[in-house]
């Protein structure tokens, strides 16, 4: 993962950065970075005609080693204090924007650019607040976004992550522990588990998912959980779908809506009708295994009447439902959105969108950034919960399998041409997880 810091433990990770190293030792690794950003951008530094605005404080520092490193490469540049500079900047191939970064607490007003220049913000859009994403002014919209150490709140949260542009990272050796994270493909190490001893019943699923009226979602979710490794799936709809839809050969009927004790994992709610929760309620009740809800089974009664509030439980809600459940709307700050219905639940909850935030009661995050307009079509987000419900089967716990499955659930959307339809990421899914198992 890669950590997300907010503005205090990041200034607290600077200060024993500090101590292990020097200030001076840190700005011209930063700086560096930020120049050698800068020349991957424009392709060659020679001739290149660049501004830097420079801040009062380390950002500016940042800036100004910056702007010594382009120039003894050939660069002309031109560095302007962030108080001096003009209300336009015209005739330049980039602009480094070293004015505030994280260190912004005032409304800052940046120069306006003319169209097509190129702008590298240096660690944030000077002009954001670091924490909420707010905006504190008027930022520059960047091209690119180099975060230094850690990436903050504001380059995934808030309105500020539409001045972000492309994000890269530098990590310069500055965060030595954190707590939320950037999945990356490098957390998929051992994502796959299997073992000489396994058996059909190991990592059994039991699904409540699909009616008479929506059949299809009983195999969406059915699939997914199939490529997520399900080893035994038992299936109880609201009717026989099996006539409706090509439901798996691999999928045992139920004959009643109980759980059998040997699964290590539940997913409901999927297709059930909006009157699923009476009908889950006694499924439900006095369960040991963790639970997916999603869909129909997001009913906040339920929730608040069975959840054994220790996290074993995931809410995967997209923002209407989300409204739902919490009786407002999930607002800019998303990040302290999911946190606080997390903790109210004692659920793990993952708010689906094209930043899916995924938050532990205790308030841990993970943030995935994998997905794609792809995955804006019907169905998808009932793949996605059977995939989580036989990631948690695996063995992964309930914060870590839905991290995960919403990681590889964009991955799989993304490499799919515009407009798949659900069944082709459920197929999707399936490569991956067997090119993880490869390895």
């Amino acid at each position: 993962m890669i950590p997300i810091l907010s503005l205090d433990a990041m200034r607290a990770a600077d200060h024993d950065a500090v101590g292990r190293r020097s200030q001076d030792a840190l700005v011209h690794a930063a700086g560096t970075a930020v120049a050698q950003t800068a020349r991957h951008m424009l392709g060659t530094c020679y001739g290149a005609h660049i501004a830097v605005i420079a801040g009062p404080g380390l950002n500016g520092a940042d800036g100004r080693v910056a702007a010594a490193w382009l120039r003894d490469r050939g660069a002309q540049v031109e560095v302007i204090t962030w108080s001096d500079a003009p209300s336009m900047l015209a005739g330049f191939d980039l602009i480094v924007d070293a004015a505030f970064g994280t260190g912004c607490s005032r409304p800052y007003v940046a120069p306006r650019v003319t169209a097509g220049t190129r702008v590298l913000a240096v660690d944030l859009p000077s002009g954001v607040d670091t924490d909420t994403g707010a905006l504190l002014g008027e930022p520059m919209i960047a091209t690119v976004t180099l975060a230094l150490g850690a990436l903050k709140p504001a380059h995934l949260n808030g309105p500020a992550a539409d001045f972000v542009g492309e994000l890269r990272f530098e990590g310069l050796d500055i965060v030595q522990s954190f707590v939320d994270g950037l999945m990356t493909d490098e957390d998929l190490a051992g994502f796959v588990h299997l073992n000489a001893n396994d058996h059909k019943w190991n990592h059994a699923v039991q699904a409540f998912v699909g009616s008479s009226l929506m059949p299809g979602a009983a195999e969406l979710v059915l699939r997914g959980a199939l490529a997520g490794g399900a080893s035994m799936i038992r299936l109880a709809s609201r009717g026989d779908v099996s006539t409706q839809v090509n439901i798996p050969p691999e999928v045992v009927h139920a004959t009643d809506a109980t759980v059998d004790t040997r699964c290590k994992a539940v997913v409901a709610g999927p297709g059930l009708g909006p009157d699923a929760s009476d009908w889950l309620r006694d499924s439900l009740s006095d369960l040991t295994c963790p639970v997916v809800l999603d869909a129909d089974g997001l009913n906040r009664e339920l929730i608040d009447e069975h959840s054994p509030r220790d996290g074993s439980w995931v809410l995967t809600p997209h923002a209407g439902e989300f409204a739902r459940l919490t009786g407002k709307d999930v607002g800019l700050d998303r990040f302290s959105s999911v946190r606080d219905l997390a903790e109210a639940t004692g659920c793990v909850v993952l708010l689906k969108g094209p930043t899916t935030i995924i938050s532990a009661p205790d308030g841990r995050l993970r943030v995935v950034t994998s997905g794609t307009a792809s995955l804006a079509t019907a169905g998808t987000g009932d793949v996605l919960a059977g995939f989580i419900a036989a990631t948690i089967a695996r063995g992964h716990n309930s914060l870590e399998g839905a991290a995960l499955g919403a990681f590889l659930h964009g991955r799989a959307g993304a490499s799919l041409a515009p407009y798949a339809h659900a069944s082709e990421v459920a197929a999707s899914l399936a490569r991956l997880v067997g090119d993880l198992a490869g390895r």
